[in-house]
Parts: C-alpha cells; sequence; structure tokens
C-alpha cells in the first residue's frame, strides 16, 4: 500500500469506524467483542484491496454481512441456555413505568437481549432490513440468497421476536419508550426454533 493509499485508509478507519462497529455489534447478537473481531477482520480484508475499491463503506459492511453470515453457517444451530429458576414476574417490563430516558434505555436492552437470542441469520436480515434499511432485493445479494428467504426469514425472526420479548409490542420507541396499554387482539404467536 503506498503511502496515500494508506492515509486514505487510515482516514477512513479513524471516520467510520464506530458507525461500523456498531453493525456488527448487531450482527453479533450484542457481543461487543465478537464485532470487534469482526470489524477487524472486514477492515484487514479491505486494506489488502483499497487501491481498487470505489465506495470503502459499501465495500466494508458488505464484507461484515458476509462474514458473518460465513460463521453462522459454520456454527450450526445453537444451544438454547436453561436456568434453574424462572424469573421473577414482579420485574416484567411490562409492568415497570419507564421515564422518558429510561424508557428508551430498557428498549435498547430489551432489543439487545431479543436479538441475541435470534439465529444469526435472523439478526443479519433484521439488521439489514430495518437497521441499514435496505430493500429485500439488496439484502438477499449481500447475503447471497433470495428474495423469498429474505422475506421469509424476515417474517420468522419478527414473530420470534414478538415470543422472546412481547414487551416490545408495548412499547412505543417515539414517546421516549413509555408503555403502551395492551390491545385487545394481542396474541403471542407460536413459533418453532
Amino acid at each position: 500500500m503506498d503511502a496515500a493509499s494508506r492515509e486514505s485508509f487510515l482516514e477512513f478507519v479513524t471516520n467510520r469506524s464506530t458507525a461500523l462497529l456498531r453493525t456488527a455489534v448487531l450482527l453479533s447478537g450484542g457481543d461487543r467483542h465478537a464485532a470487534e473481531d469482526l470489524l477487524q477482520n472486514a477492515l484487514v480484508k479491505a486494506a489488502g484491496r483499497w487501491h481498487r475499491i470505489d465506495e470503502p463503506e459499501a465495500y466494508v459492511r458488505q464484507i461484515l454481512y458476509r462474514q458473518q453470515v460465513s460463521r453462522w453457517r459454520l456454527k450450526g444451530r445453537r444451544k438454547e441456555l436453561t436456568v434453574a429458576e424462572p424469573p421473577d414476574p414482579g420485574t416484567d417490563a411490562r409492568t415497570a413505568h419507564a421515564t422518558d430516558a429510561t424508557g428508551a434505555a430498557e428498549l435498547r436492552l430489551v432489543m439487545r437481549e431479543a436479538l441475541s437470542r435470534l439465529t444469526a441469520r435472523q439478526r443479519a436480515v433484521l439488521v439489514l432490513r430495518y437497521f441499514e434499511d435496505l430493500p429485500e432485493a439488496d439484502v438477499a445479494r449481500l447475503l447471497g440468497v433470495s428474495v423469498g428467504t429474505v422475506r421469509s426469514t424476515t417474517h420468522r425472526s419478527l414473530a420470534r421476536l414478538r415470543v422472546l420479548a412481547p414487551e416490545l409490542s408495548l412499547l412505543d420507541p417515539s414517546d421516549g419508550g413509555r408503555q403502551q396499554p395492551p390491545s385487545r387482539d394481542f396474541a403471542p404467536v407460536e413459533v418453532r426454533p
């Protein structure tokens, strides 16, 4: 890498690494260490081709997505965590009355926990569709699957989120995360693992 390319690469890393790390954290299910590894590997791959890259951020993001897909393909199915005692019903997020700041923080924590319990593929699809706001065709192209697979995975992932964190349907992010009254038509969706 010549001096100009090196300077350009260092500037890119300095300016964009925080945003890229946020995406990597979401893709890795909230595991910051795995996200840092994912981002570092993506940047190493990009550095080797830096002088040929037209859109660096898009290129690095695509590496992130594809590496995460490769990881979940290699890992196979994840085992569920079992605990000795069920959680205390008195600490249910639906019964807590949140203020503006704590409501937004609560929403982030609930969402992070729910995302971490999804499969890596489900997380990747939801992050690309809703966090990155990409159309289904772009998500399919990035992940190397069909548009139908993206649609069905999105549907199953959202249904699974409703089961894992039903309190998400009661929190409205537009008003700082304050609880909304449960609707009469709310019914839990049964999702098979």
